[in-house]
């Protein structure tokens, strides 16, 4: 099933914040990523839906195996793509930010290059 920007984003957030909390809630997306509640518990309905999280009677939030493989996925282009952008001058904050943008929208051929290129 495809997944959008939004979508890819909240399964990055939940995967960070997972390495900091020993649960995640929705409340604590909302907080990590500024968006409203609201914007924030329909995502994650969409999530469910889906099948990329499942969300329990407390409201803790786990990933399914696909969602797993989808949060790890972007978060490696995301860093791919931050480690080439720093790697040929870029300040560590656009690269953080440009990554971002980019971890969406590219191929995985590119990416695959990207990271021979690398010696990844």
């Amino acid at each position: 099933m495809a997944i959008h920007e939004s979508g890819e984003m909240y399964l990055e957030a939940i995967l960070m914040l997972r390495k900091e909390l020993p649960q995640v809630r929705s409340i604590d997306i909302a907080n990590h990523t500024g968006y409203s509640k609201p914007s924030v518990s329909r995502a994650m309905g969409i999530l469910k839906k889906n099948g990329y999280i499942s969300v329990d009677e407390s409201g803790f939030i786990t990933f399914t195996d696909m969602g797993e493989k989808h949060a790890r996925d972007i978060y490696e282009r995301h860093n791919v793509l931050k480690q080439l952008l720093v790697n040929i001058g870029v300040s560590e904050q656009s690269a953080e930010d440009d990554a971002c943008k980019m971890e969406h929208v590219i191929s995985e051929e590119t990416l695959d290059a990207i990271k021979k290129y690398l010696n990844l």
